[in-house]
């Protein structure tokens, strides 16, 4: 039998393995995995390959300024949640929220990796509220459906804040 130190090794190599080019796996305190990391230039090659879009109010990218759209250090499974939202909807979608400073904060939050803001359309907004599960309203008052995979879609008013705890299936 292997020890926890040798199975942890071994889950941290696999996971290296399967890992997006420019992903950055980060270990974290009594996990074996907390997350892959990526860099901006990785998932905005992650969102052309499928279609989606980004943009920004200072049409920019820049982490530490509000106005920008960047996705550096976000959670490789969110760029992941976000392609199967776009393959399985079938709608256009549009990023207007990465990891940029201004933000909320918490362990599941916009810095951390595990969120993303998408523009709000007609057919964004019937996919999720047709084939998610309506489960009340947030804290401050947002309606929010949820995945079969547990990620979390919340209707900000004018755009859709969605937290990947996984890639939904990808």
């Amino acid at each position: 039998m292997r020890s926890p130190s040798t199975r942890v090794r071994a889950v941290v190599t696999a996971l290296a393995l399967v890992a997006a080019p420019g992903a950055v796996l980060v270990a974290g305190a009594g996990d074996a995995f907390a997350a892959t990391k990526i860099s901006h230039a990785t998932a905005t090659s992650m969102f052309r390959e499928v279609g989606i879009t980004w943009s920004s109010s200072g049409n920019c990218s820049n982490r530490n300024n509000g106005t920008c759209t960047s996705f550096d250090q976000l959670n490789l499974a969110t760029a992941q949640g976000a392609q199967t939202l776009k393959r399985a909807s079938g709608c256009a979608l549009n990023i207007t929220g990465g990891t940029e400073t201004g933000h909320a904060s918490g362990t599941y939050s916009h810095w951390n990796g595990y969120k993303l803001d998408f523009g709000k359309t007609t057919c964004v907004g019937n996919y999720i509220k047709n084939t998610f599960t309506y489960i009340g309203l947030r804290g401050d008052g947002a309606p929010q459906w949820q995945s079969g995979s547990g990620n979390v879609y919340a209707d900000e008013g004018n755009h859709w804040d969605v937290t990947y705890h996984n890639c939904g299936g990808c």
